[in-house]
């Protein structure tokens, strides 16, 4: 198991956390882990590149977008 530090923590925040882990009947250290566990298993699962893309432009780029045609690309210089 790893352990955290947390530094500089506001004094009101740390009050609160205190106050929140009593009401639920735990210690403080306890009520961060469960507090960073519903965090971390219920955040949203990260959309891949194109359909941030996709959803980025999707005013400006409906189903009738046409993209140029591609052509091969130039022959490179010869070596030497």
């Amino acid at each position: 198991m790893a352990t955290l530090t947390i530094r500089n923590l506001d004094d009101t925040l740390k009050q609160a956390l205190r106050i929140r882990a009593a009401q639920h009947g735990v210690s403080m250290e306890e009520e961060v882990r469960r507090i960073l566990r519903e965090a971390l298993t219920h955040a949203p699962k990260p959309q891949s590149f194109g359909q941030r893309l996709k959803e980025r432009f999707a005013d400006v780029a409906d189903a009738d977008f046409c993209l140029p045609a591609r052509q091969l690309p130039r022959t490179p210089p010869p070596l030497g």
